[in-house]
């Protein structure tokens, strides 16, 4: 949650994120590029972990009771993408852009995950593996203008009406199984499974999808339409090797993130730290943080924005902020995005703080739950 505010500053503060893609090896440098690079690996754990979350509250209930659950929350979700979120992200009263990031994905990954949990759960496995492993198979089609393959794969800019443009950031395959996979591992934390076998096990799949994803990537042989390149520089090579597609994530792009994600979970559950305390009020009311940080940070950009004679009125936009066309020209160096996020983090510590103690005193109250 902490290191995704940092990917959201860059956007609105970074002079770069309106010239260029921070991970395009002809315009980035290293420092801008692992800025970006480390954000990476946000979106798929939380679509993850949203998977092992959801195994663990159907603990508590029945099937239906869980998916009756998930298609509730799913659809709280895409709602919220698109209104709360959405404003949040443009400032347009307007709405002249409806944007579908991980908020929409996550929401319905739910829907997904509302009928497959009915499945035995092998036929989970197999369905998600073979979802993130074979969808690549299908980058060289290309249907221009055609929304409902844009919504599963391909994803881009519609303009539904004269005044109204949607953008698909997160088209839906892979990222249903994503969560769904997360299902399935959601049973690995079962009090019948030891924590030393359930390390063991985590740390072997987080090695093994690692080391596939360099055997890929170096041989360029399947997995992600983002080909690896070599080039003169030794700056330009590693930006091109560690940037697999993220829109839609690829097979590479997923083992690459997983992979790591997996050995963490190997070995940090047992971290009781006041830093871990400090990172896990966050991850406790994440979706009323990730609420937040939006407005918080599109905020301080307006202020920045008036105080460099910019004028705020720039942040009032009708597209994705790095594709807002007055926004070239201004921007901050690196260090300043990286003094803002912290600012953004400190701020936000104590709100989350007493909203988290709040939830935790009030768990009867049914609707914090979607909060």
């Amino acid at each position: 949650m902490i290191v995704m505010a940092l990917d959201h500053v860059r956007d609105y503060f970074n002079y770069s994120a309106f010239l260029f893609d921070p991970a395009d090896p002809n315009h980035s440098n290293l420092p801008l590029f692992f800025t970006r690079f480390i954000t990476h690996f946000c979106a798929p754990i939380f679509s993850f972990l949203a998977g092992v979350s959801a195994f663990m509250v159907g603990k508590r209930k029945t099937k239906r009771e869980l998916s009756s659950y998930l298609v509730k929350r799913g659809i709280w979700l895409i709602f919220i993408e698109l209104t709360i979120v959405g404003f949040g992200w443009l400032f347009d009263i307007h709405f002249s852009t409806l944007v579908l990031q991980v908020i929409w994905s996550l929401g319905i990954s739910m829907l997904f995950l509302s009928v497959l949990l009915f499945f035995p759960r092998v036929y989970i496995l197999w369905i998600s593996l073979i979802i993130i492993g074979a969808h690549n198979l299908f980058d060289s089609i290309h249907m221009s203008g055609n929304l409902l393959w844009s919504f599963l794969h391909d994803g881009g800019m519609f303009q539904l009406n004269k005044s109204t443009t949607l953008l698909i950031g997160y088209p839906i395959i892979p990222w249903i199984a994503v969560m769904s996979l997360g299902y399935y591992f959601g049973a690995f934390y079962d009090s019948t499974i030891e924590a030393s076998k359930r390390k063991k096990i985590f740390n072997q799949i987080g090695v093994t999808a690692i080391c596939l994803f360099f055997v890929l990537r170096f041989t360029n042989l399947y997995g992600d339409s983002n080909y690896f390149i070599i080039s003169a520089s030794l700056s330009k090579s590693i930006i091109s090797f560690f940037n697999p597609s993220k829109y839609p994530p690829s097979l590479l792009y997923l083992l690459m993130t997983l992979g790591v994600a997996f050995i963490l979970l190997s070995y940090l559950e047992k971290f009781k730290t006041k830093v871990v305390d400090f990172f896990c009020t966050f991850g406790r009311v994440p979706f009323f943080y990730y609420i937040l940080h939006i407005y918080l940070i599109h905020i301080i950009a307006m202020l920045f924005a008036q105080l460099s004679g910019a004028g705020w009125a720039k942040m009032i936009l009708p597209t994705w902020v790095s594709y807002s066309p007055s926004l070239k020209g201004y921007g901050f160096s690196l260090w300043v995005v990286y003094l803002v996020w912290v600012a953004v983090i400190f701020i936000l510590y104590p709100i989350c703080l007493k909203y988290d103690r709040y939830k935790q005193a009030h768990k009867e109250k049914w609707f914090l739950s979607y909060l």
